[in-house]
């Protein structure tokens, strides 16, 4: 069961939480858990650069889950793994990410899209993650997204029952802000797992990131 509560997302292009009439032109940061004021990583940080870009005549670098964060204190058990691990001229490389419930009672995640990478941006802003669709604006065989994406302003969550799981896929992405197509480097995405109320409200959170090497 999901259900969905208004709340407002932040972009990597440096403004404040903005409206879809503000969009325009930025990547977009899922929001963190209800009460939280920011986003982890919203300090600017030295990145890889994105100098070094896919290899010509290939279908890109290759990615690698490098590191992981141990778990957060929660029932929740958070993991990360590679589905495809290069573009291709159809697909850009994919990664599954699966939320196990641990515990031995039912629980309500959120927010739905950032608990499972949905619209998050690595440290640096050169990447993003994305649910599968056809429509983003990025060139095939290049998956440079020539522009932001606007995301609605809603607080989503989702049930996992007891032993159960949720796993969803995302696709891999360079961002407007990238010099050309997929970069090499590592690159360190983080986000917010909540255990939220029926009302959305929040119980207990934490913090759950890994890193990935595309060479």
């Amino acid at each position: 069961m999901t259900s969905t509560r208004r709340r407002y997302l932040r972009g990597v292009c440096g403004s404040a939480s903005v409206g879809l009439a503000g969009l325009a032109g930025c990547a977009i940061r899922a929001p963190t858990a209800p009460g939280d004021g920011g986003l982890d990583g919203d300090d600017d940080t030295d990145g890889n650069g994105s100098g070094g870009t896919r290899p010509s005549g290939t279908g890109g670098p290759g990615v690698t889950v490098v590191a992981v964060d141990d778990g957060p204190d929660l029932p929740i058990r958070p993991a990360i793994e590679v589905v495809r691990e290069a573009a291709t001229p159809e697909a850009p490389p994919q990664l599954r990410t699966t939320l196990t419930n641990a515990g031995d009672e039912r629980v309500r995640i959120g927010e739905g899209r950032a608990a499972h990478f949905e619209y998050v941006a690595d440290d640096s802003g050169l990447l993003i993650l994305l649910p599968p669709a056809d429509e983003y604006p990025a060139e095939p065989d290049c998956w440079r997204l020539d522009e932001g994406i606007a995301v609605t302003e809603e607080y989503r969550t989702f049930e996992v029952a007891a032993g159960g799981s949720s796993d969803r896929v995302v696709d891999l992405y360079a961002t407007s802000e990238a010099d050309g197509c997929l970069p090499v480097g590592e690159f360190r995405f983080e986000t917010t797992v909540a255990v939220v109320s029926a009302d959305a409200e929040p119980l207990s959170s934490g913090q759950w990131g890994f890193t990935v090497l595309l060479e």
